[in-house]
């Protein structure tokens, strides 16, 4: 997270999606939300050290989007089918 030290509000979040298969990291995906301080803190404010990873979490698929956060998560998904189920092999028929 990156944030302003004058009054710790949250300027940007770099978030990673695991795309796990029984327990194991086959594919991720990465990126990051900024966020756009008001001129005036609003009344929901919560301190930097009182953050949780879950209030981040929500933070992040709130700004998102639930059509992006679903495409993320279908993405993995159809990465790691590929993975276990290739659909193509680069090689050559000979030794």
């Amino acid at each position: 997270m990156d944030r302003d030290l004058s009054d710790n509000y949250v300027t940007k979040v770099i978030y990673r999606v695991k795309g796990l298969d029984d327990g194991t990291e086959k594919a991720r995906a990465t990126g990051e939300v900024n966020f756009t301080k008001p001129s005036s803190l609003p009344s929901d404010f919560k301190s930097y050290e009182s953050l949780s990873e879950s209030d981040c979490l929500t933070w992040v698929k709130d700004t998102l989007g639930s059509t992006e956060v679903t495409a993320i998560e279908t993405n993995l998904t159809n990465e790691i089918n590929l993975i276990n189920t290739p659909t193509t092999e680069t090689g050559k028929p000979w030794s």
